[in-house]
Parts: structure tokens; sequence; C-alpha cells
């Protein structure tokens, strides 16, 4: 029975708004202009500091260390206090991971989120129990495309695994892992799905279940 390996953002939950609002919260802090969506939506996926690093970026900010901690501070600050009010599960989720784990599949959770708010998030939409193991952004010193999280996460499984995430990094961290690779369509990726090595792909998670089987089997 193999063990299945999610991504939180872009994969589970589309959290980009409350990412975007906690941003432009921090940017109104230091007393600069907001980022529309879409730019903050592009910056997620390789962790909070790079997350911010772009934002300064993006802001025509040199690179410096000081105001990143000070500006990266404020965004956990904000995020913290408020993480699920606009995040939503993709369509179909729910159903999904019940499926996987009535049918004997463990799973659990490898993300570039800090833990405690992925932690949050699981249990806001009620999936806290499913998933036994979280690895997030700040558990381990490496994050994701480095493949340590995604064996961390592997460690506290039995039997073959397999990762379903959204994105480029996923598809690094997998390659990195020796680990097949579900890519789910709907997510932040930038680049073309061919672009991206996976085993299989999907673009609803009511097709999620039999794919998973397929491939186990395979």
């Amino acid at each position: 029975m193999a063990a299945v390996i999610f991504d939180l953002d872009g994969t589970l939950v589309d959290s980009a708004p409350d990412i975007h609002a906690a941003v432009n919260r921090m940017l109104a802090d230091a007393g600069q202009a907001a980022l529309p969506a879409q730019t903050v939506k592009g910056f997620i996926g390789n962790g909070v500091p790079a997350l911010v690093a772009r934002v300064l970026a993006a802001c025509g900010q040199e690179p410096d260390p000081a105001r990143q901690a000070e500006w990266q501070a404020g965004f956990l600050r904000h995020y913290a206090a408020d993480s699920t009010t606009l995040t939503q599960l993709y369509p179909g989720v729910m159903a999904a991971l019940s499926a996987l784990a009535k049918a004997g599949h463990q799973l659990a959770l490898c993300t570039n989120k800090p833990e405690l708010p992925a932690r949050k998030i699981l249990r806001a939409f009620g999936l806290a129990g499913l998933f036994p193991v979280v690895i997030g952004g700040d558990s381990l010193p490496q994050r994701k495309p480095d493949p340590a999280p995604l064996l961390a996460a592997a460690c506290g499984l039995d039997g073959p695994v397999l990762f379903v995430g959204d994105s480029e990094v996923d598809a690094q961290t997998a390659l990195a892992a020796r680990v097949p690779f579900v890519l789910f369509t709907e997510g932040y990726r930038k680049a073309p799905v061919s672009a991206l090595p996976h085993a299989a792909r999907f673009a609803r998670f009511s097709d999620l279940p039999a794919l998973i089987v397929r491939l186990a089997a395979d």
C-alpha cells in the first residue's frame, strides 16, 4: 500500500489570498505601497525567506539582512494572526483524502510553509487527523527543493511513497529524492506541465484516489 505525501499551498489549499493580505499588511507597516495579488502569488513556493526577499526586490529594495529580518518577522506576525480567512480547500480535497485514508494509504504533509501555520490550516479545515506526519519549512535546516524534507516525511511512513504537488519546486524535490511525483495541474506552477517531470498528473481531486491505486500497482 503506497503512502502519499502532499504539498500544501497550491496543492491542497489555495492560500495565496491570505498570503497576499499578510504581505500587504507587512508592506503597510514599512510605509510601502501594496503589491498586486498575482505578483505575490508568483513569489510563493520556496518558503517565507524567499517570499520576503522577492517582495523586497519588487519594492526596489537592495538586499539588506536587517530589513529582511524585520519584514520577515512582520509577515509572520500578520500571517499567524490571520492565515485561514481567505484560504480555501481545492474542490474535492476532503473527499479524496478521506477515500485514500479509508483505503489504508498513510498520508503526510511536506510544505515550505512554517510548521505552525501549516498545522493551523489543517485544523481549520478538519484535516489534522489525516496527517500524522507534518514537515514544515522550518522543521529542518533545509527546505524544498532540497530532498531532505521529503525524505524526512517518508521516514515516518511505511511502504513505497508518492509525492503530490503543484509546482516546479515540488517536481525538483521529488526528482532529487527519487520519489515518483504526481502533479496537480491547477496550482501555482509557472512552467508548462510538460516542463515538470512527473509520473502522472490530474486536474480534479475526484480522480486522485484511482490514480494513486494505479501508480501503486505499477
